[in-house]
């Protein structure tokens, strides 16, 4: 398109890539470990009798501060490299995740189940690596200058506004559909996730580019265009959350996260080549490589989710507090909100945080033990009283 400045394929633009792609992979490396320490924090409060809410942990806390920087690395990440480079690189979260999730959140494992249960997961992360070095390595080089004037000019060629007029269509016919034909499908709802996500990585690209311009001295914040995209960036970033709030309360969080992540992915990259003219000087053998990246990473993130745990639904049950004698005091939990169930996973301690395979149950008295230690006094119950009970 003419009007519009783009950096050389060697030197500059390598070096802008280079600084986006390890920007992004450590924002989202950031995120991982973030979301790993809330969690813990969470199941620690859970597994144990402290009244304190969970804000009010250190745990809890840094888990914050590291998914702000993550975020925040995100954020810049985009102002160096095109949106078809950064927007797949979320697959290393996934996988960061997954792997972290293992090692300090997973339960111990025995060997023999190890295969069964987790080479699903092996090979997913062994097809996300591969996918990530082959989209990485074939993505577009060349890159814009976000400057205001090349911004405004992107905005009002035809191809973006068709592209806009198309989406806003769609995403009004399936918002129809979601709100009056009660259609809450999941792909429905994701679908307008991903609609939203195109605008938003759009946005995100023209403001983080601009402001960096003007960190290094070519001052845009005085441009309106800045601040159309900041309004944009901030409002579909608050419908997008709204929807997924709805999506989680529906479907479980693994298949959500899958299926974001292919379609958030796959609009960000159509925007990219659409709005940012991404694709438009390469040749099909690098393109071919690069969607060949992506598809390995999409296999790759399903592998990963599908192997998860799906939560189950939550069922009244019973806790004994011992330390009010030696008969024990029973407690009735039927709100889920208040507490956590514990699940059973096997261990002959209903209840307890640590598996307890490695214990020898007690034997199951005999028959001759029980005939020996009968009350005398029972055998007043006959056959007759019990009927008639």
């Amino acid at each position: 398109m003419e009007g519009v400045e783009y950096t050389k394929v060697y030197g500059v633009s390598y070096t802008e890539n280079l600084i986006g792609t390890l920007l992004a992979i450590l924002g989202n490396l950031l995120v991982s470990v973030a979301v790993s320490i809330q969690k813990y924090s969470h199941v620690t409060l859970a597994g144990t009798k402290d009244p304190r809410a969970f804000y009010r942990t250190k745990t809890w806390w840094c888990g914050l501060v590291l998914t702000v920087l993550g975020e925040s690395t995100n954020f810049a990440s985009y102002a160096f490299a095109p949106l078809s480079l950064i927007a797949p690189l979320n697959a290393v979260s996934v996988t960061a995740s997954s792997i972290i999730g293992f090692i300090f959140l997973r339960e111990k494992w025995k060997p023999k189940e190890f295969l069964k249960r987790y080479v699903w997961s092996f090979l997913g992360c062994l097809l996300t690596i591969a996918g990530t070095y082959l989209f990485v390595t074939f993505a577009p080089n060349y890159h814009q200058k976000l400057d205001a004037k090349n911004i405004v000019t992107q905005v009002v060629g035809w191809p973006v506004l068709v592209y806009m007029l198309v989406e806003i269509i769609t995403f009004c016919l399936l918002l129809y559909c979601y709100k009056q034909r009660n259609a809450d499908h999941l792909l429905v709802i994701l679908l307008l996730v991903a609609l939203l996500g195109s605008v938003t990585v759009i946005t995100v690209k023209a403001v983080s580019g601009m402001l960096v311009l003007t960190i290094q001295g070519n001052i845009q914040l005085q441009y309106p265009i800045f601040y159309v995209m900041f309004i944009c960036m901030v409002a579909t970033v608050v419908f997008q959350a709204t929807f997924l709030s709805q999506a989680t309360h529906l479907y479980d969080t693994s298949m959500i996260a899958c299926v974001n992540y292919v379609f958030s992915t796959s609009f960000a990259i159509i925007a990219g080549a659409i709005f940012y003219l991404e694709f438009f000087h390469m040749d099909i053998l690098h393109i071919c490589m690069y969607f060949l990246g992506c598809v390995s990473c999409f296999l790759g993130v399903f592998l990963i989710t599908k192997n998860r745990k799906k939560l189950k639904a939550f069922e009244p049950y019973v806790t004994m507090d011992m330390s009010q004698g030696t008969e024990g005091v029973p407690t009735i939990h039927d709100q889920e909100c208040r507490v956590v169930q514990p699940d059973y996973n096997g261990s002959f301690s209903y209840g307890a945080l640590v598996n307890n395979d490695s214990v020898t149950p007690a034997p199951l008295p005999t028959s001759d033990q029980l005939a020996g230690t009968a009350n005398p006094t029972d055998t007043s119950y006959r056959t007759a009283d019990l009927k008639n009970d």
